[in-house]
C-alpha cells in the first residue's frame, strides 16, 4: 500500500513538472509571437526579433518542423548570443537556451546528432554550449562538448592532415568546413586543453591557402579534392571550378573568429592575420558599386549572376571585425559600412506591418558532388534556389550590424 502511494506521489510530481514545462514553453512561444519590433531599434535587434517572432522556438529557424542539431540554427543563435553581450535582453538568452535544452539530454547525449557520420557541419552548434556550461556548470553540457571534441579527434583527414568535409566526401576540404570546425576547436582547446591544438587549427588554414588559392585573383576555390578523383575537381590542382561568395565568406569569418583564441605571441597568429589580409584585399577588388558582392564572386553582371545577401553579410562582418580588432587596416571598416548600406538599401526591400524585416537574394544552399550531382559550374551556382531571410544571411547580418554598431 505504501509503495503504491509513493508511486502515485512520484507520478503526480512528474506530471506536475511536465505541465509546468509545457506551460513555460507555451508562454515563451506566445511571448515571442507578441514581440514588438520598433523602427528605432538597431538593425541587429530588428533582425533578431524578426526571426524570434517568425520562429517562436529557435528550432523552427529555417522553417524546420522538428528540432535538429544543425549549423544554420547555430549560426543565427551564435549571432544572437553576441547580440546578448551588447544588449542583455533576457529573451535572447532564453531563445538560445530553449534550442540547446530541446536537444541536449540529461545524460549529455544530443538528439539527432550522429558522431559517426563525421559531418563537420555538426560541430558548429557546439559553440552554443560554452557559455551555458560556464554559467550553469551542469555536467550534461560538458559531456555534450566532449562529444563534439571527440568527433574532431576522430574526423577523417586528407593524407596531408586536413579534415574531410564529411565522411561521404572523402579526401575533400571545403572552405565551409573551416568555419564549421575551427572556431569551436579553437575555443575548446583554449578553454579545456591549454591551447594544445592551436597548431593543428592553423594547419587547416595552411592547407586550404596552399591548395585552393587562385594565383591570378587571390580568391579561393569552394572545394579542394586531394585525390583529384571527383568529376568536379581540376585534374592538376584538385580544385572546384568557381569562386562562390558564401564559401569565401565562411573562410573569412572562420579567420576572424579563430583569431579570438590565438595569443599574439603564438607562432601561427601572424600567419592567420596575413591570410585574412590576403583574402580581404582580393575580395575588395570584386565589391560592386552597390557595396555588395555577386553570387559567383569574380563574374560581375554576367547573365544569371546576382548580388547575394549571405556572402555580402559575411564579408561585411569579417571586414568590420578584422578592422575593429586591428588585424585589417581601417579602410576595411569603410568597405564594411558600404556593404551594410547595400544590404539595408538594396536587399531589405520592405518592412512588414509588425516592423519585421526581410533580407532578400540569399542563396539557399550550394555544395559539390552528392546526389543529385552538383558540378560546381557557373550555371549550377546561379541557378540554385534563393530564400528570403535565409539563416546563412541573417546570422552574419546580425554579426555585421554589431561590429558596425548600426
Amino acid at each position: 500500500m505504501k509503495n503504491n502511494r509513493k508511486k502515485g506521489f512520484v507520478s503526480v510530481v512528474i506530471l506536475g513538472l511536465m505541465v509546468l514545462t509545457s506551460c513555460k514553453v507555451t508562454s515563451q512561444v506566445q511571448a515571442n509571437k507578441d514581440i514588438v519590433i520598433s523602427k528605432d531599434l538597431k538593425w541587429s535587434d530588428k533582425m533578431a526579433l524578426t526571426l524570434m517572432k517568425r520562429h517562436p522556438q529557435a528550432y523552427m529557424i529555417d522553417d524546420s518542423k522538428t528540432a535538429k542539431w544543425d549549423y544554420v540554427h547555430a549560426l543565427v543563435l551564435h549571432s544572437i548570443e553576441e547580440l546578448y553581450k551588447k544588449n542583455p535582453d533576457p529573451r535572447y538568452k532564453s531563445y538560445i537556451r530553449g534550442y540547446v535544452d530541446t536537444l541536449v539530454q540529461n545524460d549529455g547525449g544530443i538528439k539527432t546528432y550522429e558522431l559517426d557520420k563525421y559531418n563537420i557541419d555538426l560541430v558548429v552548434p557546439g559553440r552554443l554550449l560554452f557559455d551555458i556550461y560556464a554559467t550553469s556548470k551542469e555536467q550534461k553540457y560538458l559531456t555534450a562538448l566532449q562529444s563534439i571534441r571527440k568527433q574532431l579527434a576522430e574526423q577523417p583527414r586528407t593524407k596531408s592532415g586536413g579534415f574531410w568535409h564529411k565522411q561521404i566526401y572523402p579526401n575533400q576540404m571545403w572552405l565551409d568546413g573551416l568555419y564549421m570546425g575551427e572556431p569551436f576547436y579553437a575555443q575548446y582547446t583554449v578553454t579545456f586543453e591549454n591551447g594544445k591544438s592551436l597548431d593543428d587549427i592553423a594547419k587547416q588554414f595552411e592547407l586550404i591557402k596552399l591548395h585552393a588559392t587562385d594565383p591570378k585573383t587571390g580568391l579561393l576555390y569552394h572545394g579542394w579534392d586531394e585525390s583529384k578523383e571527383m568529376p568536379w575537381a581540376n585534374k592538376e590542382t584538385g580544385n572546384s571550378p568557381n569562386f562562390w561568395s558564401r564559401a569565401l565568406g565562411w573562410y573569412a569569418m572562420a579567420l576572424v573568429d579563430v583569431l579570438d583564441y590565438f595569443p599574439k605571441d603564438h607562432p601561427k597568429q601572424k600567419e592567420l592575420v596575413k591570410y585574412l589580409n590576403n583574402v580581404s584585399a582580393s575580395l575588395a577588388k570584386y565589391q560592386d558599386k552597390s557595396g555588395l558582392w555577386y553570387q559567383v564572386t569574380d563574374q560581375g553582371a554576367r547573365e544569371g549572376n546576382y548580388l547575394e545577401a549571405s556572402g555580402s553579410s559575411m564579408f561585411a562582418y569579417a571586414f568590420a571585425k578584422g578592422a575593429n580588432k586591428g588585424y585589417l587596416p581601417a579602410k576595411y571598416k569603410k568597405l564594411a559600412n558600404k556593404a551594410f548600406d547595400g544590404l539595408t538599401t538594396q536587399l531589405i526591400k520592405k518592412v512588414d506591418e509588425d516592423g519585421g524585416i526581410t533580407l532578400t537574394q540569399a542563396c539557399q544552399v550550394a555544395g559539390l558532388g552528392g546526389n543529385p550531382y552538383r558540378d560546381g559550374s557557373y550555371e549550377y551556382y546561379v541557378n540554385e534556389r534563393k530564400k528570403d531571410n535565409d539563416p546563412k544571411a541573417t546570422g552574419p547580418f546580425i554579426l555585421a550590424a554589431l561590429e558596425l554598431n548600426r
